[in-house]
């Protein structure tokens, strides 16, 4: 490995130490900061985006790109079920696409992306998976061959320690959700034991029971009691 090899790789892996220890509070942010560093310390990348499959239906979403063309590609994708970005996500796989004109594997998401932007070469990585979804980290350049071996090389090594940031980003929406849900419950706990005159255990039994016998979660349940004892707008 070359001295200039290395240092590339420790800069990507400070990066992601640094973002990982210091994470926006919300997603979109954070994905965007992850994004921008790609283009910037990866040789022959003009744009970057992270491509969400659903595993349910197989819908395509761009939840960030530094630019409009990375979500014009996803759309492709998506109108097509097929291309790079796509299977990277779906196959938890790696694709290199070295010029758009010559490529046969997706031939119907090739004949757009060669109509509607100005790329040539795509370099797509597996970023993450999960119950439901699958991602993949996505780099795009209007010049043929722009990724060479180094540059791949640094783009599986990005997208892992993008992962890292991936997961952490979801624990703390989890975290973050969690509480949300406790604060709810313990709201709707607060109104019950007010109105009628009962404990905590009592109340929380009663939610419990209203949310067994209408199928509905709990977290729901509480959450209609405080909205209907506030609704929006109020005065």
């Amino acid at each position: 490995m070359s001295t200039e090899n290395n240092d590339a790789y420790k800069r990507i892996a400070e990066l992601a130490r640094d973002m990982s220890e210091h994470l926006p509070n919300d997603s979109a942010t954070a994905l965007g900061e992850l994004i921008h560093n790609a283009v910037d310390h990866i040789p022959g990348a003009s744009y970057a985006g992270i491509t969400v499959v659903s595993r349910q239906n197989r819908d395509v979403a761009t939840p960030a790109a530094t630019h409009e063309v990375p979500r014009t590609l996803d759309a492709l994708q998506q109108k097509h079920r097929e291309g790079p970005c796509f299977d990277a996500a779906v196959e938890h796989d790696s694709y290199y696409i070295s010029n758009l004109y010559g490529e046969k594997r997706w031939p119907r998401f090739c004949a757009d992306a060669i109509e509607q932007t100005p790329i040539q070469s795509i370099a797509a990585f597996q970023l993450f998976t999960t119950r439901d979804a699958v991602g993949a980290l996505n780099l795009y350049s209007e010049i043929p061959g722009a990724f060479d071996q180094e540059s791949r090389d640094l783009g599986y090594i990005f997208a892992a320690h993008a992962a890292t940031v991936w997961g952490a980003l979801q624990r703390g929406e989890q975290f973050r959700s969690a509480l949300a849900s406790r604060d709810t419950i313990g709201q709707a706990k607060g109104m019950i034991m007010e109105r009628y005159s009962v404990n905590a255990i009592q109340a929380f039994d009663l939610l419990r029971k209203l949310s067994q016998e209408s199928n509905i979660r709990l977290y729901d349940i509480a959450r209609q009691l405080v909205e209907n004892d506030h609704p929006s707008g109020a005065r």
